[in-house]
């Protein structure tokens, strides 16, 4: 089944309301509005601001430019690449390149007008504010993206809490064999969460509603930890006494990842781990060396950790 989405939709109706408003006023290539509507509508209400704005002003330099070079030299399919020459480094200079494409129709217009005059210079401004116009009425309508980000968070969080619970079992049982697919899930997830997130931030205008992205930037550097935990954990060959302690932790931490804070109330924990891990017995072999050398790293990653989350200031 073939799925049609909301911004189909809005180029569709928009391209048809700007052809019927141009036709309706007698302007000369009414279709163009149409075509400069279906240009404009883009993906974010920033996105589609800043386009309309780039095909504006580039439309007004080449109407000043293709009087100059048409009016001013003479009308010659030579002097259309003559323009084309001078047009485009001015574009590129005042970072209004999106504006090519159109302005290149409106120049086809000028010429084939054969004289400029004020009249054809109303009739293509015409054109532009009603594609331009209809264009920014339509991207008016953005839908919420808030329920699809909250979906990302709750699926961040459950993979969270199920590589906390694998880290969990294995400091348990050192022969636990895991296949490691959260890892990869919640990759791509803070991937997609993030750019749905940029777009949520273009779509308000007038305010800044960037908490779910910061949200999901936190998340990603504690992935980035989290990584190195695995590391770390996966080195131990050995079960030591510490090792239960720090799966107590774990489990204790898996079972309040939300994006609310009490991480204050876990760094607290580790303090006491950490001096309780002094107090305890030197370790009588290597492998017992390493597997408390790790375990103590392991509790510095793991109050980096906590301390990235206390920092968030939480989602408005």
């Amino acid at each position: 089944m073939i799925k049609i989405g909301y911004r189909t939709v809005k180029t569709a109706l928009g391209t048809t309301i700007a052809v019927m408003i141009s036709q309706a006023l007698q302007l000369e290539n009414y279709i163009s509005a149409g075509i400069i509507t279906i240009l404009c509508i883009k993906a974010t209400k920033k996105q589609s601001l800043k386009s309309s704005w780039d095909r504006f002003a580039a439309c007004l330099v080449a109407m000043g430019i293709s009087y100059i070079v048409f009016e001013g030299i003479m009308y010659h399919p030579i002097m259309i690449g003559l323009m084309l020459l001078i047009f485009i480094p001015i574009t590129v200079q005042l970072k209004i390149t999106e504006g090519i494409i159109t302005s290149s129709v409106i120049i086809f217009h000028l010429y084939n007008s054969s004289h400029i005059t004020l009249k054809v210079i109303g009739n293509e401004i015409l054109l532009i504010l009603i594609g331009i116009g209809i264009a920014l009425l339509m991207n008016l309508y953005m839908p919420s993206a808030e329920k699809k980000l909250k979906g990302y968070i709750k699926e961040i969080e459950e993979n969270f809490a199920a590589i906390f619970k694998e880290i969990e079992f294995y400091l348990r049982n050192p022969e636990r064999v895991w296949d490691g697919r959260e890892i990869t899930k919640v990759s791509q997830l803070l991937k997609d969460a993030k750019r749905i997130a940029i777009q949520d931030i273009e779509n308000h205008l007038l305010k800044s509603e960037d908490s779910y992205y910061h949200y999901f930037a936190m998340r990603e550097k504690q992935f980035e930890i989290i990584n190195r935990i695995i590391f770390l954990v996966t080195s131990i060959q050995v079960s030591v006494e510490q090792s239960k302690i720090v799966a107590d932790f774990i489990r204790d931490i898996r079972t309040n990842i939300h994006s609310g804070n009490t991480a204050y109330k876990f760094i607290h924990q580790l303090q006491q781990m950490r001096k309780n891990f002094k107090q305890m017995d030197l370790p009588k072999t290597r492998e017992e060396f390493e597997a408390r050398a790790a375990l103590v790293q392991f509790v510095k990653e793991m109050e980096l950790y906590l301390m990235i989350k206390m920092k968030f200031k939480g989602i408005q």
